[in-house]
């Protein structure tokens, strides 16, 4: 396959995600979903300023690693590329990245003495919990909550760390993933894991999971990524009722 088939190829499936992410209900008329580029690690794919069940592959724009579209007059896009172009810039394990506002998560980004962990076995990713990135330690108390330039982007990512998933207290929740489609796995499972936890923290104490389990199930469900990508795909094509 030529390095061009590899694009387009990524292309397609960049265009799938963002139908998934729609049909799932994790974002609406806005958030967004990016991947490194193939053949390029120091650029990534992402579309352009639009609701995403609309994209389609005209509308992927190339980015640098300092979030500037390529070509320069290229169609504008989101304002907060930056969250992505700071990842890929200090996770070089990341292929991928999902931003969503999902109401489910929200009140885990802004109680801060119950964290979103994992607790059931399709996101052990969480981990012991989801760190909150606090945009008022880096932009004051009167931002837009929007990570709007590189210098906010490398503070987010900077909180993310090591792990899979940042709650942004007030706004959202940005997750990752080493293939696309481990990111969009994520980005589903972080919304249900929160409806999960916020349902059994109602009825007294939760057990979650071990860091051995979270470590196991994570490693079990990695294997199998694409078949829970065709369910959703057909789901967004409508193929599904």
């Amino acid at each position: 396959m030529s390095d061009q088939d590899v694009i387009q190829a990524a292309i397609d499936d960049l265009v799938i995600a963002n139908h998934i992410l729609f049909s799932e209900g994790i974002v609406d008329a806005f958030g967004h979903v990016t991947m490194r580029h193939p053949t390029r690690p120091d650029r990534y794919l992402m579309a352009r300023t639009l609701q995403p069940v609309f994209v389609t592959r005209a509308d992927i724009v190339e980015h640098d690693i300092d979030s500037n579209p390529i070509p320069r007059d290229a169609p504008p896009t989101p304002w907060e590329r930056f969250i992505h172009g700071e990842i890929y810039r200090v996770r070089p394990d990341v292929g991928a990245v999902v931003h969503s506002h999902a109401p489910a998560v929200l009140p885990f980004s802004v109680a801060g003495e119950t964290r979103l962990r994992a607790i059931c076995h399709t996101a052990g990713f969480l981990g012991d919990g989801a760190p909150i990135f606090e945009i008022r330690d880096f932009a004051g108390d009167s931002s837009n909550l929007l990570v709007q330039d590189n210098r906010l982007g490398a503070a987010l990512a900077k909180t993310l760390g090591s792990s899979m998933a940042v709650l942004m207290r007030g706004h959202g929740f940005s997750v990752v993933g080493a293939s696309l489609y481990e990111a969009v796995y994520n980005a589903i499972n972080t919304d249900l894991n929160a409806r999960v936890e916020m349902n059994a923290l109602t009825l007294g104490r939760v057990s979650f999971l071990t860091p051995g389990e979270a470590a196991a199930v994570s490693q079990t469900h990695n294997t199998s990524l694409k078949r829970s990508w065709e369910v959703w795909a057909k789901r967004a094509a409508g193929e599904l009722r």
